[in-house]
């Protein structure tokens, strides 16, 4: 995979999705995270967590305060824009109070192998699974086995999308994105809605123990102006799919902007957070 390859993110849309991605976020995969980081070797410097396509790092603003000990943040993208926002945006401290650092490496995350990541005691994404390949989840998971480190994969789209109201377009409609998010590019085909389910299989054959919690977006008349920008790039991402669409897509637009601007339209955009345990030697978690 080439960083060329990967989409790119205005930081505006970044910052809009932020508090909804916070409070989306599988919070009870923290408590095995945290026992597992418990009775594992901390480095001296403290926990190194890379971030893969960290954008403006609201997953890191979310996590190192939720974490203790010091702690060591890589933060890569392949925007270097994204990465200096994210750089300067770090938490200071941990739950504990200890020290957080960060420093950013720009870059092709598909580059990275288990040598890079010896010594990481933890890899994180958002957002990240569903735009790549099987077989590049399988490289992914499988760095993660020989380094022997855990990740926390999160807010990987599942393909569900609930509306209400209801319209007679919307199955159409998703079916067509999620069409759109497993389409061949670059000679990539993409996991889309397919990623936890290819990521899972992925580290459980190496041996780690996995779990999958669900990590929905719930908008509502307060999280208008993200539903709205929201359904541009889901009826886009359909229109891109099925041009045949486009007459009908006009009309639906309006009609869901018009109701979204009045704070009458909710949405659930299923999401799922995986996390990866390796076993412990001997057996144990």
């Amino acid at each position: 995979m080439s960083t060329a390859d990967l989409p790119r993110y205005p930081a505006q849309w970044l910052d809009l999705r932020e508090r909804a991605d916070a409070a989306a976020r599988a919070v009870e995969l923290l408590d095995p995270l945290r026992h597992y980081l418990a009775g594992a070797p901390r480095p001296a410097g403290g926990w190194v967590i890379r971030d893969l396509g960290c954008g403006t790092g609201s997953l890191a603003r979310w996590l190192a305060p939720r974490l203790t000990g010091p702690q060591h943040w890589i933060l890569h993208d392949h925007d270097p824009d994204l990465l200096a926002l994210a750089a300067t945006r770090m938490p200071a401290t941990a739950a504990d109070g200890s020290r957080i650092t960060a420093e950013t490496q720009q870059g092709d995350i598909a580059g990275l192998t288990a040598a890079d990541l010896a010594g990481t005691s933890l890899v994180t994404a958002s957002a990240l699974l569903d735009l790549l390949t099987k077989d590049e989840v399988g490289e992914l998971a499988g760095a993660c086995a020989v380094a022997r480190c855990p990740a926390l994969l999160a807010l990987s789209v599942t393909g569900r999308v609930e509306l209400t109201p209801a319209d007679p377009l919307d199955a159409g409609i998703g079916d067509a994105f999620n069409a759109h998010q497993r389409r061949s590019e670059h000679g990539r085909a993409l996991l889309g809605p397919d990623a936890v389910t290819a990521a899972g299989e992925a580290f459980t054959l190496r041996d780690a123990t996995v779990r999958v919690r669900p990590s929905p977006w719930r908008l509502g008349a307060a999280e208008f102006a993200l539903t709205a920008r929201w359904l541009e790039g889901w009826t886009g991402a359909a229109l891109d799919q099925r041009p045949d669409l486009a007459p009908q897509l006009d009309d639906y637009l309006r009609r869901r902007q018009a109701t979204c601007s009045a704070g009458a339209l909710a949405a659930v955009v299923h999401h799922s957070d995986l996390l990866a345990l390796p076993r412990r030697t001997g057996g144990g978690l």
